[in-house]
C-alpha cells in the first residue's frame, strides 16, 4: 500500500462483506421457502426476504465498488485521496440508510418496485452519499496524474449515480413507470456497472500481470466502446411487453444480441494478459477470480442473456426460471466474483500482511462457482420445463410450480454450497494468523508491490 489514504478502503471492504453474508443467507431462506412454501410465512413473508436478499446485494456491490475506487484511485493518480473525512461520512449515509430500508421492509413499507423499494428518505440518502463520491474522487483525479482505468472507473460510476435520479421518478401509467424503472435497472448493470467492471478487472490485471500500461489502455477502450454501444440500445430487450412501440421488438433483439461482445472481450482480455504478463505475482487467488470473474461473467451475463433475449424466445420465456438463472449466473460473475478478486489483492495490502490463507481463498472461489453453476443449470432446465407448460400446454401457475419441486429442491442443495464458500471467503479475508504479519521496511516491501 503506498498512501495512507488508501486505508478508507478497508472499512468499505469490510462493510461489504457483512452485507455479502447477509445476501447469501437471505437467499438460502428464500430458496427453501420454494421448496417449503409456508415457512415463515407469516413471521417473515417471502416478498421481505427477497428485498433484502436483492437490496444487500445491491448495496454490498456499490460498497464494493467504492471501496475498490478508494484503493485504486490513489495509485493511479499518484496522490492521496482528497478527503478521507468525506469517504468515512459517505460510509455512515449508506449503512444507515440500509438498516433503515432494512427496519422499514420488516414493518411492512416499502415501495413496491422491486430493487427500488427504498423508503424515500433512503433514496435521498443513497443521492447525497454518491454525490460525496463524486466530488471526492473527480477532485482527486483531477488534481493528480489521468490514466485510462481512472477515466473509464470515473465516467461508470459518474452515469450510474446520474441514472439514480430516475429511482425517483414513479409515474402513475405503468409503462412509463417500468421503462424509467429500466433506466436504473438495466443502464446500471447492462451499461454503466461494465465500465466500472472493466475498469477494475484492468486495474487487477496491471498489477497482477505486469503487462504494459499501453497494452491494458487499448482493450479497456475497445471494450467500454462495445459495452455502450450494446447496452443503451440493448435496453430494449426488456421493453418487449409494457407497452412502448413495437419497434423495440427489433432494436431490442438485435442490440442485445451484441451485448455478448463486451463480455466475450473481457473474458479474453484476461486471458491474454495473462499469457503475455511477465510477473509471477505472490496472490495468486486474487487472480484466480480476476479469471473467474471474466469467464463466469461471459456465459451468465453473455450466453445465458442471449438465449432469451430475442423477442420470439422471450415472448414464452419471460419472467420464468430462465431468467432466474441468467440473472444469478450474471450478476455472480460480473459483480460479485470481481468485488471479491479485488477485495482478495486489496486486503493483504490493506493489513500489510503478506498474501494470505490463499487454499481457503481459492477452494471459496470453487465452491461458490460451482454452486452457482449447478443452480443455473438446475434453474434452466426448470424454466424450460416451465415454459412449455405453463406457456406453451397452458397449465395453471400453481400446478407447474409443484411439478417443479424437485428442482427446487436441487437449486437449495446449490445455495447451500455457495453460502459455505461465501462464509469461507469471509473467514479467509477477514481472519489472520500471526505469523502472517509482515513489518514493511527496504527489504521486506509490502504485500503486492
Amino acid at each position: 500500500m503506498k498512501y495512507e489514504s488508501q486505508k478508507v478502503a478497508y472499512w468499505y471492504i469490510l462493510s461489504a462483506l457483512a452485507l455479502f453474508g447477509i445476501q447469501v443467507l437471505g437467499g438460502l431462506l428464500a430458496g427453501w421457502v420454494y421448496v417449503s412454501p409456508n415457512f415463515l410465512s407469516e413471521l417473515l413473508p417471502f416478498n421481505v426476504i427477497r428485498m433484502i436478499h436483492t437490496n444487500a446485494l445491491i448495496v454490498w456491490l456499490l460498497l464494493g465498488f467504492f471501496g475498490a475506487a478508494y484503493f485504486l484511485i490513489p495509485e493511479e493518480s499518484e496522490r492521496e485521496i482528497w478527503s478521507p473525512k468525506l469517504a468515512y461520512i459517505q460510509l455512515i449515509i449508506l449503512l444507515v440508510g440500509t438498516l433503515g430500508a432494512v427496519g422499514s421492509y420488516l414493518v411492512g413499507i416499502h415501495g413496491g418496485r422491486e430493487f427500488l423499494e427504498q423508503p424515500l428518505w433512503v433514496k435521498f440518502g443513497i443521492l447525497v452519499a454518491a454525490l460525496i463520491f463524486l466530488l471526492n474522487v473527480s477532485m482527486t483525479v483531477l488534481s493528480g496524474k489521468r490514466t485510462a482505468i481512472t477515466n473509464v472507473l470515473l465516467m461508470g460510476l459518474w452515469l450510474l449515480s446520474l441514472l439514480w435520479v430516475f429511482a425517483f421518478i414513479n409515474p402513475d401509467n405503468l409503462s412509463l413507470d417500468k421503462m424509467y424503472w429500466w433506466f436504473v435497472v438495466h443502464l446500471w448493470v447492462e451499461a454503466t456497472w461494465e465500465l466500472v467492471m472493466a475498469a477494475i478487472l484492468a486495474f487487477l490485471l496491471l498489477k497482477l500481470t505486469g503487462v504494459d500500461r499501453e497494452v491494458v489502455e487499448k482493450w479497456l477502450y475497445v471494450i467500454v466502446a462495445t459495452a455502450l454501444f450494446s447496452g443503451i440500445l440493448g435496453t430494449g430487450h426488456h421493453f418487449y411487453w409494457i407497452g412502448l412501440p413495437g419497434y423495440w421488438q427489433w432494436v431490442g433483439s438485435i442490440f442485445s444480441t451484441f451485448e455478448v461482445i463486451p463480455f466475450f472481450l473481457m473474458m479474453s482480455f484476461a486471458f491474454v494478459m495473462v499469457w503475455k504478463g511477465r510477473k509471477n505475482h505472490a496472490n495468486k487467488a486474487a487472480l484466480l477470480w480476476s479469471l473467474g470473474s471474466s469467464t463466469v461473467a461471459f456465459f451468465g451475463a453473455g450466453v445465458w442473456g442471449f438465449l432469451h433475449t430475442l423477442h420470439g424466445v422471450n415472448f414464452y420465456s419471460h419472467g420464468t426460471q430462465i431468467t432466474a438463472a441468467h440473472g444469478h449466473l450474471a450478476f455472480y460473475g460480473a459483480y460479485v466474483a470481481l468485488n471479491l478478486a479485488v477485495f482478495t489483492y486489496a486486503m493483504p495490502m490493506l493489513r500489510q500482511r503478506a498474501p494470505y490463507n490463499q487454499v481457503l481463498n481459492m477452494a471459496s472461489f470453487w465452491l461458490m462457482t460451482g454452486g452457482m453453476a449447478f443452480m443455473t443449470f438446475v434453474l434452466t432446465f426448470a424454466g424450460t420445463i416451465q415454459t412449455h407448460m405453463q406457456r406453451v400446454i397452458g397449465d395453471y401457475y400453481m400446478s407447474v410450480q409443484d411439478s417443479l419441486s424437485v428442482f427446487y429442491l436441487m437449486r437449495f442443495g446449490a445455495g447451500a454450497a455457495v453460502v459455505i464458500g461465501a462464509l469461507l471467503f469471509i473467514y479467509s479475508t477477514v481472519v489472520v494468523r500471526k505469523s502472517e504479519v509482515i513489518a514493511p521496511g527496504p527489504a521486506n516491501p509490502a504485500p503486492g508491490e
